[in-house]
């Protein structure tokens, strides 16, 4: 591997766990763009490209998920009642979609992508957050939103907070708590989806050097040693920056970004 995609996988794990730690967000909105563009100019197939894209990003949330969560606990914002009752369902509801996604093209991959994260986008530009209307609900609901959660986090590789916490509010749950509890759920969401495309991955063939199943290994490992160095940076700054307006940034480099990527999907 050339040294410009050594820098390519290093500057985007930067970019990746400095954002997450500002704004919260999972690092999939911008690490599964870039990482299929990166893929596609280092002549990867291109009927690989969103698989690879995805498998490895969620292998890489696993690592970013696990820092995240500790800080969360530790400041007590955690409602395990919660994670208990929907961890079930998101953990099957996620290692399902990696069998659907695995069986679909990489364009219409693509496009269910680019559509998500617009959604996501206009969610941060206009601030929406649901009114708190009603109760969680028991045991069986929780783990059915949870399958619901985790079949399109698969599908986009994030963590499921753009849809736990929006979730979480409009039942009653505290601002607080759904953050630091959408960061639990994260975890399975991000182990089940690393296993399922590395499963679905397995016996796929002309996938380029270094890759187990779905998982590139070099992007894999170099954008989660920087990625992990960087959230807690991003953290700390969270404080002391306009955080509204970056989310609004960041929702433009959202939308580019997908823009960015179907282009290099469907410009060949």
């Amino acid at each position: 591997m050339g040294f410009e995609w050594l820098a390519a996988y290093l500057l985007l794990g930067g970019f990746v766990g400095f954002f997450a730690g500002l704004l919260g967000v999972g690092g999939g909105g911008i690490m599964v763009p870039m990482l299929t563009t990166i893929f596609a100019a280092q002549g990867f197939p291109q009927a690989h490209l969103v698989h690879l894209a995805l498998g490895t990003s969620m292998a890489a949330i696993v690592m970013t998920s696990v820092s995240s969560l500790r800080a969360h606990h530790a400041h007590g914002a955690v409602r395990w009642d919660i994670v208990r009752g929907i961890a079930p369902g998101v953990l099957l509801g996620t290692f399902g979609g990696t069998f659907i996604a695995s069986r679909v093209a990489s364009a219409p991959l693509a496009i269910f992508f680019g559509c998500f994260m617009a959604y996501v986008a206009f969610q941060m530009i206009l601030n929406v957050k649901p009114k708190p209307s009603r109760e969680l609900p028991g045991r069986t609901g929780l783990f059915g939103v949870g399958g619901g959660i985790g079949l399109i986090s698969a599908l986009v590789a994030i963590g499921g907070g753009s849809l736990s916490v929006p979730f979480m509010t409009w039942c009653n749950v505290k601002m607080q708590n759904a953050i630091g509890t959408s960061a639990a759920i994260g975890l399975p969401i991000a182990l089940a989806g690393a296993a399922g495309y590395l499963i679905n991955g397995w016996s796929s063939e002309g996938l380029p050097q270094w890759s187990v199943g779905y998982v590139y290994v070099p992007a894999l490992l170099l954008v989660s040693a920087v990625s992990m160095v960087t959230a807690p940076l991003g953290a700390r700054l969270a404080h002391r920056l306009p955080v509204a307006t970056l989310k609004k940034v960041f929702a433009g480099v959202l939308i580019l970004l997908s823009a960015k990527m179907l282009h290099t999907i469907f410009g060949h």
